[in-house]
C-alpha cells in the first residue's frame, strides 16, 4: 500500500495539492514549511504558492463497526483511513443505565417516577448509538474538505439478500416462508388422519398436502382445505373437484 500524502495548506489556510512524504519534509527542512497538523498530518507553507490545486473526491465505506474514508485523484489513492465506531458501546452504556434506574425505582428510593407519556421523538429521530457514527463520518469529510479541494463525495451502498445467497430461485411471497414454513401444517395433518391416504387409505409411501377444494376452482390454503394424500392419488385427482373425483370411491 502506498503511504498517505501530506495535506497541504497555504499561507492563508486554502488547502494546496497534497505532496509525498519525501516533499514535505524536505519543506520542513528547508524551513519552507511548518507542521500544521499531526493527525491527518498536514503541512502549512510560509509562502505563498501558485500551482494549480487540483480537484479531489471523498470515497466513503460505511459499516457498523468501521467505516472507510479514501481521498482519491483520478489516477490513484491520495489518503486513506479507518474509522472506528463507538455505536455498540453507546448502546451498551444506555442499557446499563436504563438498568439502573429501574432498579432504582424498584428499591422506592428517592427518584422520579418512570415518563411514559412526555416524550416525543423530533422528525428525523435516529438512535444514539447510530448518530455517533453519523456525527463521526460527518466530522472527517468536514475536515478533509478544510484540508483539500474535495468537489465530490460518493458514498457505497450495498445492499445483501441473504435469503438470495442460500436460495437463488426465491421469488415473491416466498421472502415471507423461513425454513420451517409448513412443517406445523404437516404434522398436524398427519396426526389428524392418522398417517393414512383420505383417498386410497393406504399408510404406504410419500404423503402430500393436497386441496379438497382445488385454489383453481376456488379453494383456500386454510387447514380446513387441506388433506393427507398419497402421490399416486394426489397426481390423479389433479385440480379435479372432490366429487367427480369421488364419484366411483367412498370418502374415508
Amino acid at each position: 500500500m502506498n503511504k498517505n500524502a501530506v495535506f497541504v495548506l497555504d499561507t492563508n489556510k486554502k488547502p494546496c495539492n497534497p505532496v509525498h512524504p519525501a516533499v514535505a519534509r524536505k519543506l520542513l527542512t528547508e524551513g519552507k514549511a511548518a507542521v500544521f497538523r499531526r493527525y491527518p498530518f498536514t503541512i502549512i507553507l510560509k509562502e505563498e504558492s501558485k500551482d494549480e490545486v487540483k480537484e479531489l473526491r471523498v470515497k466513503i465505506d460505511p459499516g457498523a463497526k468501521r467505516t472507510g474514508l479514501a481521498v482519491v485523484s483520478d489516477s490513484n489513492i491520495v489518503w486513506c483511513a479507518e474509522l472506528e465506531h463507538r455505536g455498540f458501546q453507546i448502546r451498551d452504556k444506555l442499557n446499563h443505565r436504563r438498568t439502573q434506574r429501574c432498579n432504582r425505582r424498584n428499591r422506592k428510593t428517592r427518584y422520579r417516577q418512570p415518563r411514559f407519556f412526555n416524550r416525543k421523538r423530533p422528525k428525523g429521530w435516529l438512535p444514539p448509538s447510530l448518530m455517533s457514527r453519523v456525527y463521526n463520518i460527518e466530522s472527517w469529510v468536514k475536515k478533509l474538505c478544510r484540508l483539500a479541494r474535495i468537489t465530490a463525495i460518493s458514498q457505497e451502498l450495498v445492499r445483501f439478500d441473504m435469503q438470495k445467497i442460500v436460495n437463488p430461485e426465491i421469488n415473491g411471497i416466498e421472502y415471507q416462508k423461513g425454513e420451517l414454513f409448513g412443517y406445523e401444517v404437516r404434522e398436524y395433518l398427519l396426526e389428524k388422519f392418522n398417517r393414512t391416504c383420505v383417498y386410497c387409505n393406504t399408510k404406504e409411501g410419500f404423503f402430500n398436502l393436497d386441496h379438497f377444494y382445488p385454489k383453481s376452482k376456488g379453494g383456500s390454503d386454510r387447514v380446513s382445505n387441506l388433506v393427507l394424500s398419497c402421490v399416486e392419488c394426489n397426481q390423479k385427482k389433479d385440480n379435479q373437484l372432490p366429487a367427480d373425483f369421488l364419484s366411483d370411491r367412498p370418502l374415508l
